[in-house]
């Protein structure tokens, strides 16, 4: 059973939004919310100064605090290791969004979106409608994974700061990038370990 993780370039990253974008229109999310985004941040002063990048989305952590407060075992992580949110049990309390300290999840008070029919303006339609008073993140797009394809904000990257695969296959890209270059997660002091990595 694989192991699924990301690594993310920053150095590859140029902000363009690609990622977020993509993720929006797969998922079809309710307006203002997203399941991926882009930290900016400016560092320097001008004119020696320079814009960097950071993407962010759910860490799916092996050790997820989300699912350990869940009441109802709505949060919940598969074999290969992707934390997933089932909304037909999700009542939304919010625990789980009080409890990530990543901020990677968010409350879904209207479900209202861009496209109402649940179809993108790729006239497809989307995995799953995102109901009312559920919590919400981003989920691998693991219906994806299972077919074979990369998920979406993966695959539309221009630049291939995103690398997506099974983290413990020494053969894997993944695993690789994370060997050559000492890859860090974020907050490690809480003792989730992320299985989103970041290198450069």
């Amino acid at each position: 059973m694989p192991r699924y993780g990301m690594v993310i370039d920053l150095k590859k990253c140029i902000g363009c939004y690609s990622c977020v974008v993509a993720c929006k229109a797969e998922h079809n999310t309710p307006n203002g919310l997203f399941q991926t985004t882009v930290l900016e941040k400016e560092l320097g002063r001008f004119p020696n100064s320079i814009r960097v990048f950071m993407p962010v989305l759910c860490n799916h952590c092996e050790e997820a605090t989300c699912v350990d407060v869940c009441p109802t075992e709505a949060t919940y992580k598969r074999d290969d290791g992707v934390v997933m949110i089932d909304f037909d049990k999700c009542i939304g309390c919010g625990a789980c969004i009080e409890h990530c300290p990543y901020h990677a999840r968010d409350f879904v008070v209207d479900d209202r979106t861009v496209f109402p029919d649940g179809k993108t303006v790729f006239v497809k339609p989307v995995y799953q409608k995102i109901p009312k008073k559920v919590a919400l993140k981003c989920d691998f797009c693991f219906y994806r994974v299972e077919k074979g394809l990369l998920p979406a904000c993966v695959e539309v990257c221009p630049t291939a700061a995103r690398i997506f695969g099974d983290v413990e296959d020494t053969k894997s890209e993944v695993h690789e990038l994370m060997e050559k270059y000492s890859a860090w997660t974020m907050l490690p002091d809480e003792g989730t370990k992320p299985q989103v990595y970041y290198i450069g």
